[in-house]
């Protein structure tokens, strides 16, 4: 059974960092599209970045998360990463990450088939 758990969530002070975690379970991930999606109260799941697989290293950003944020892979561990810096309060939401075989472009929500549960990053501000 596919099955994808995000982690590494929490409370954020402008400027500062977290990594977020997608640890895929039940495929290889390197063979995935894997996208960050986040979603604030009241707003559309927005797409924020997104990796086009393993073997590719096309990968995308949103433009409010350009040069802070980056995506990653690590495929012995078979876990995609959002390492978040210099954060902002319009930072936080409800963090997603989704896979699905093979998608370009890949930072819309539409067409991703599997998603994890989410984890939230809160403004402490």
């Amino acid at each position: 059974q596919p099955r994808l758990v995000e982690s590494g969530g929490g409370l954020v002070q402008p400027g500062g960092s977290l990594r977020l975690s997608c640890a895929a379970s039940g495929f290889p991930l390197y063979h995935y599209t894997i996208g960050w999606f986040r979603q604030a109260p009241g707003k559309e799941r927005e797409g924020v970045s997104c990796s086009l697989s393993s073997s590719e290293a096309s990968t995308s950003y949103a433009d409010s998360v350009k040069g802070r944020f980056t995506i990653s892979r690590d495929n012995a561990k078979n876990t995609a990463y959002l390492q978040m810096n210099s954060l902002k309060p319009e930072d936080a939401a409800v963090y997603y990450c989704a896979v699905d075989e093979y998608l370009d472009p890949c930072l819309k929500p539409a067409g991703y088939g599997e998603w994890g549960q989410g984890t939230q990053v809160t403004d402490s501000s």
